[in-house]
């Protein structure tokens, strides 16, 4: 590109008159106005083309990871200077935050989440996505973020769906108006309050005929709310005509699927709009992801899911109790877990939670000694936090043992009484219970030391003249649905033991949570992981948090870290396969004990393949600094070894045109030679080199990929500079431009070609019936399966290190070396249990799309 779209002064002025039209219209209706307004034709084309690649920038953004259907046209640039929301909210995020790597975190997430969504001024839309969090790491910021976006560029209508349980109505309700309305009230109308979930409002054409005013629902997924809120809205058709709506579907995968009251009820209010998006946000999407894609009244993330990033800070599953390494990872690099699980004997379980039902009506807790060890942490940490005086000014302790509400009342007088003991015990400074604290201060600050995570080391000496005031504050809360006292940190700092069960399970948040005692058994992977309160950020206490659980909920823990790392592995392999949501289902590995979430929800699932079956591996990412030039011409001579490996072993050379060579039943010994030399940039995950041989290697012991093709491809232009390996070759180099990021990208960063292999490549060893079309990707691996079921493709691509383009928001490769080497690796689908491994997977059951071909690309070649 001889001139940077975003340094063309000509189109400068016309360009921003241009921008302020898309405030308002459509891309192509903008383009039609400055038109009527006079611009040349050649000025038109040249903005056009700007606006194209600063969407092309904000939809190709590396953080956070995401996937759209169709390669969509994106319309979204980011936050203008006429905005009024986001800018407002920006600065309560960074005074609450103070941190500007945060705040932009936030900033670029939600406007890559926009990007994705409709234009609000199109005739109709209706778009489904889902955004995966982790369970407390900001996900509400992230859609309040959308929120004020969407609201800056005309979407007028805002229905959040927090969860099934009051105080998260409410928790949610205050968070936005604090956080999105408080800073522009007389932009917003709040049609539910805190205090009350959706009513009787009469008509509805009386909010929403009101202009320049943004509307805001939150209401619970609750079958009489939905109701209500359903003939409310019928009473407003012709003003939904022109109503763009944003549904924000906070715990998504919780009553939104398979369920018979709720789901269609939720349908029911989507279908009531022209133009409305659908974002679903959770950090446990296995029921999402499981979905059947063909069902248009369910809520399958058809159009675009986005992976948000670890935070830094966040304290995971990972963080807490280690995990198993996936197949392609030394366990030496896969965290541990730091050491903050603490040990609940199964003989003590029959005194903290009734053995069933049947028993609840009279069982009373008794005080074991895993919960007086677990509260007695919690006010140790509490008064060394107050020492420290940093971060949350509260303090929480959960103790989570059962659902039913009788045995947490049951706990009050039990956790009273050891109150006033202790409080009498450090009136009378009895030595016992000092000496006993400060061992246990001792210990516990010596298996997880403060520096170690950045905090401030803090003395038994120190925090014991606050012990006694930690102690007589700490008040006792039970929040059940029979409770009248619940959690209120709105009201002052505050020191607490909670006591709960489904109230205190998911989404709300336990501000402060430094200790939890957990033996709430649990059937499902979601339902368990979102117990897990005690997950978050942790400023001022990284090195307190503590979990007493049993030995084995220990480990069911461990095991979801493993299917979190691995479902997010499978989630970003769209971005380096180019899949989408409708091609390429994630995998969700299984459990002996445990669903992967409720049997209903799964009723659409299918066992899936694991590993690579069936499966286009690529390059991607090629190192074009001058730093890399090493790597590449590494790769180069791999390639050339892997040529002459071809040309001397028995296997049989077919030239199908000039450019293109292939070699059939190659030995597997020169691929895995291959691969063993050949480097995928450390950027392309699902290419890693021990993951791809040890996948060989076990096909390789049940008699499959033995054999394999090996095809050089080349180019058809005359113009092409050459290729040749040896002297029987000489092939043009083909052509793959970079995407061009301009001065988004950092100088460190790889170059991102986006897609390497075309469908034609595909099918160079395969037999085509006479005068066919170019098959679509699924006839290919039915075509695959019958001819070459057991026999793996590998296709290289000499790759013209200058590449020249012409293609808008593309820009030269420019590469240090005489040749930059692709490869893509197709494996077969394994037939039958040919492909045995430990885990047991499970995937949506996707239909057959006859829309874009993922892998139907041109040559990038100059016309």
């Amino acid at each position: 590109m001889t001139k940077s779209l975003a340094e063309d002064s000509e189109i400068q002025e016309d360009y921003e008159v241009f921008r302020a039209i898309v405030e308002k219209f459509t891309p192509a209706e903008a383009a039609r106005r400055i038109r009527r307004m006079g611009v040349p034709e050649d000025i038109v084309r040249r903005i056009v083309e700007r606006h194209e690649h600063e969407c092309i920038r904000v939809r190709d953004m590396d953080e956070p990871h995401s996937v759209y259907r169709d390669n969509r046209m994106t319309w979204y640039t980011g936050p203008q200077s006429g905005d009024r929301n986001w800018p407002s909210l920006e600065q309560s995020l960074r005074d609450k935050y103070r941190n500007e790597d945060a705040v932009k975190a936030v900033d670029d997430a939600s406007t890559k989440v926009v990007s994705l969504l409709e234009h609000p001024k199109l005739a109709e839309f209706s778009t489904r996505g889902l955004v995966v969090g982790f369970v407390q790491s900001g996900k509400t910021t992230n859609f309040t973020a959308v929120m004020a976006k969407a609201a800056d560029r005309g979407y007028k209508l805002f229905i959040v769906l927090s969860g099934v349980h009051n105080a998260l109505r409410k928790q949610t309700q205050i968070r936005l108006k604090n956080d999105l309305i408080a800073a522009n009230p007389e932009l917003w109308h709040e049609v539910t309050t805190p205090e009350r979930d959706f009513g009787e409002r009469g008509n509805a054409a009386a909010y929403l005929a009101a202009k320049d005013q943004h509307l805001l629902l939150v209401v619970k997924k609750n079958a009489a709310v939905l109701r209500k809120l359903n003939a409310w809205l019928g009473t407003a058709h012709e003003y939904l005509e022109n109503c763009p709506t944003l549904i924000i579907d906070d715990e998504a995968d919780q009553s939104t699927v398979a369920t018979k009251k709720i789901n269609p009820l939720l349908f029911k209010v989507l279908s009531k709009f022209p133009k409305v998006g659908y974002i679903g946000y959770t950090a446990t999407p296995f029921a999402n992801l499981l979905i059947d894609p063909s069902v248009t009244e369910d809520f399958y993330p058809r159009d675009f899911i986005v992976n948000l990033p670890k935070p830094i800070g966040h304290q995971g599953t990972e963080v807490l109790f280690g995990r198993e390494p996936l197949d392609w990872e030394d366990a030496a690099d896969v965290p541990g877990g730091y050491d903050m699980i603490r040990r609940v004997p199964d003989d003590e379980v029959e005194d903290l939670k009734p053995k069933n039902k049947k028993e609840a009506p009279t069982f009373a807790p008794a005080l074991t000694p895993s919960l007086e060890a677990a509260v007695r942490w919690f006010w140790l940490a509490t008064a060394a936090r107050r020492v420290r005086g940093t971060g949350n000014p509260h303090s929480s302790m959960l103790i989570h043992t059962s659902v039913d509400s009788g045995v947490h009342f049951g706990f009050v007088p039990v956790l009273k009484a050891f109150r006033s003991r202790t409080l009498d015990g450090l009136n009378r400074e009895s030595r016992k219970l000092l000496d006993d604290l400060r061992l246990q201060w001792t210990e516990e600050t010596a298996k997880v030391r403060a520096d170690d995570l950045g905090e401030i080391p803090v003395s038994f000496d120190e925090l014991l003249p606050r012990l006694h005031d930690v102690v007589r504050e700490t008040t006792l809360v039970v929040d059940n649905y029979r409770s009248k006292d619940r959690l209120d940190y709105d009201s002052g700092p505050v020191t607490t033991i909670a006591v709960g069960g489904n109230t205190l399970s998911r989404g709300l948040t336990l501000e402060g949570l430094v200790c939890s005692l957990f033996v709430r058994g649990a059937s499902a992977y979601d339902t368990l992981l979102q117990m897990g309160r005690w997950f978050g950020y942790r400023d001022g206490y990284a090195d307190l948090p503590r979990i007493w659980m049993t030995d084995e909920l220990q480990g069911w823990f461990r095991h979801l870290a493993t299917v979190e790392a691995e479902m997010r592995v499978d989630i970003d392999r769209y971005m380096t396969t180019n899949e989408n949501p409708m091609t390429f289902a994630v995998r969700l590995r299984s459990h002996p004990k445990l669903l992967i979430t409720a049997k209903a929800k799964m009723k659409d699932a299918v066992k899936a393949e694991a590993a690579y079956g069936g499966h286009l591996i690529e390059s991607r990412y090629f190192d074009v600094r001058p730093e890399g030039k090493s790597w590449l011409e590494k790769n180069a001579r791999a390639a050339k070894t892997l040529i002459e490996d071809c040309l001397s072993a028995s296997s049989s050379r077919v030239d199908p045109d000039k450019n293109r060579v292939l070699f059939k039943d190659v030995p597997h010994e020169g691929v895995t030679r291959y691969l063993a030399e050949y480097e995928f940039h450390r950027k392309s995950t699902e290419a890693d080199r021990r993951r791809l041989l040890g996948y060989i290697e076990k096909r390789l012991r049940v008699g499959a990929l033995k054999q394999w093709n090996v095809a050089v491809i080349g180019s058809n232009d005359d113009d092409a500079q050459r290729y040749k390996p040896d002297s029987t070759i000489d092939i043009g180099m083909v052509r793959r431009a970079r995407i061009d990021l301009e001065s988004g990208i950092a100088s460190d960063e790889p170059a991102d070609i986006k897609t390497l292999t075309s469908a034609r490549d595909t099918t160079l060893d395969l037999s085509l019936p006479s005068g066919h079309e170019q098959p679509k990707r699924l006839e290919i691996e039915k075509l695959r399966e019958a001819q070459v079921p057991d026999v793996g493709l590998l296709l290289l691509y000499p790759i013209d290190p200058v590449s020249h383009t012409k293609a808008t928001g593309r820009a030269p490769l420019d590469a240090p070396a005489d040749v930059v080497m692709g490869t893509a690796l197709l494996f077969p689908h394994p037939a039958g249990e040919d492909d045995k491994i430990e885990a047991e997977y499970y995937s949506a059951n996707l239909v057959e799309q006859d829309d874009v071909d993922a892998l139907e690309i041109d040559d990038e070649e100059e016309e």
